[in-house]
């Protein structure tokens, strides 16, 4: 591991006449070099916490269980089928590295990659790679494939014992169309049908990735929705799909709250693909989507990635867009889905071709991972707070409440007085509506460190209070404003304010 440079430093930021301390997220890293067997969680002064010496070599990502133990995906040398970021197993490690349970997902026919992710039942998703010959291929539409191709499919382990079954699957293969050979398979419309995958969109990438046909890298589970979003860097998209399927399901395109079976809910970043009419938003490698947590922090709901060659001179950026979401579906106007660009906008501090991930912490700060650089720590205003010299492929936080660090480290791991929900509960803001000063009720901050930053129905941010119970906006314009309470650091609120002058 490279020597730790961590350097912290605190900010004075300037919103209008106020000043304040800015405030580096209080909780933890999780992450693998790239290409190494030991996973590493730090702290936000850099310290390591907590280590794994693993047997297996990485291949991608790791994740925490709310039980402490992680589950990463390693290195199958022996696989049939090679491409970058290569898996075939999948392991939960217990907290001094002995394996649990193990899966290997490695044959002639299929190999996992890339990145996997934890479900709210405990199960894991898996990104998988299988084989389609040459033959299939032109019989499935595709304009003279170089070689066979490796499409994209799912598939979700159920732990049994120390190995795993599959309990769900998804293929790319169930949902394609093609308008090139009306005599082969998946013949229609291209414009007319955005939910399927036009065969012939993306060109196989053979001299760097073989048969790795869509080179999917990312995946994230979204609870509330029960759906999957996933990203392609080859056909310079992310995607979403319904989650709530049956296998058999998710191999139609009937089923499942949507009610669309396996197809694909929405999509974004290249509307060429499907023959819509819009801008190509991302124009070349798409990584790490993710939908932010909806719970009053900056962007909650939004779909944030990265964009790896989409700002000023091909220059990495993190975005995020508001999904149009209708119930368990999304609308679509138009010949493309919107929005047409993105909502928000965050310009890395250096650049990454590949990889990378990033995450809107609960304090609001962004957390950017730029893979073979370093990882940093943003504030909404832009504030660099903390950085860390370590750069791997994909590297995650986690607050100090989570169920996980509390199991792997102990009660209070980050040192700080907790707030109890009951207590977060019963706080109030008063008077509401007011004609400019509010006033906090319910806490005591002779123990607890509080930072309120309040915003307009836009987002901006009008004011900061720094450990005050009191502020007054009769400044302001009058309407609705959003208040964020952020205690110690790591548990936070959210209220609605009216201000009537």
């Amino acid at each position: 591991m490279k020597k730790l440079n961590c350097f912290l430093f605190f900010a004075l930021l300037s919103i209008g006449s106020q000043h304040v301390t800015a405030q580096i997220f209080n909780g933890y890293a999780l992450f693998n070099g790239t290409s190494a067997n030991t996973t590493y969680l730090i702290d936000k002064d850099g310290n390591i916490a907590h280590s794994w010496a693993c047997v297996e070599q990485a291949n991608y990502s790791v994740k925490l269980k709310d039980n402490g133990n992680i589950v990463r995906g390693a290195v199958d040398f022996n696989a049939s089928i090679f491409g970058a970021a290569v898996g075939g197993i999948v392991q939960e490690l217990d907290a001094s590295a002995n394996v649990v349970w193990q899966f290997n997902y490695s044959s002639s026919e299929h190999v996992s990659h890339h990145d996997l992710e934890i479900l709210p039942n405990g199960n894991v998703l898996l990104i998988a790679w299988e084989v389609k010959t040459t033959a299939e291929c032109i019989q499935a539409g595709v304009d003279s494939p170089p070689t066979d191709q490796w499409p994209t499919h799912f598939v979700e382990l159920q732990q049994n014992g120390s190995s795993a079954d599959i309990v769900w699957e998804w293929h790319m293969w169930d949902h394609m169309i093609q308008d090139h050979d009306a005599s082969k398979d998946n013949y229609g419309v291209v414009a007319d049908h955005p939910e399927l995958m036009d065969v012939n969109a993306v060109e196989p990438w053979i001299p760097l990735f073989g048969g790795d046909w869509f080179h999917v890298n990312g995946i994230s589970h979204n609870e509330d929705l029960d759906q999957i979003v996933f990203s392609s860097r080859t056909a310079s998209e992310f995607f979403i799909i319904d989650h709530s399927t049956t296998t058999a399901e998710a191999a139609s395109h009937s089923g499942g709250s949507s009610g669309k079976g396996g197809d694909f809910l929405y999509r974004w970043g290249n509307p060429s693909n499907y023959g819509g009419s819009g801008s190509q938003t991302i124009p070349a490698a798409v990584h790490d989507p993710r939908w932010i947590t909806d719970d009053g922090r900056p962007n909650g709901g939004y779909i944030q990635f990265f964009n790896n060659e989409a700002g000023t001179g091909g220059s990495s950026v993190v975005d995020a867009i508001q999904a149009p979401e209708s119930g368990f579906t999304y609308t679509f106007a138009g010949s493309a889905f919107a929005p047409s660009s993105y909502d928000w906008r965050h310009e890395c501090l250096v650049n990454a071709t590949g990889q990378s991930a990033s995450n809107r912490m609960s304090n609001g700060n962004i957390f950017v991972n730029v893979s073979g650089e370093y990882m940093y720590e943003q504030t909404a205003s832009g504030t660099t707070i903390w950085t860390y010299s370590e750069g791997p492929s994909k590297a995650f936080r986690y607050e100090c409440d989570h169920v996980g660090i509390i199991a792997l480290l102990g009660e209070n791991p980050c040192g700080t007085a907790t707030l109890s929900e009951e207590t977060l509960t019963n706080i109030s803001v008063f008077p509401n509506p007011s004609t400019g000063m509010f006033t906090i009720d319910g806490v005591n901050l002779s123990e607890h460190n509080l930072i309120v930053s309040v915003r307009d129905m836009s987002g901006k941010v009008v004011k900061v209070i720094t450990n005050g119970l009191s502020f007054d906006l009769s400044e302001m314009e009058d309407g609705v404003y959003f208040a964020t309470l952020n205690f110690n650091n790591e548990k936070i609120i959210t209220k609605k304010l009216s201000l009537i002058k």
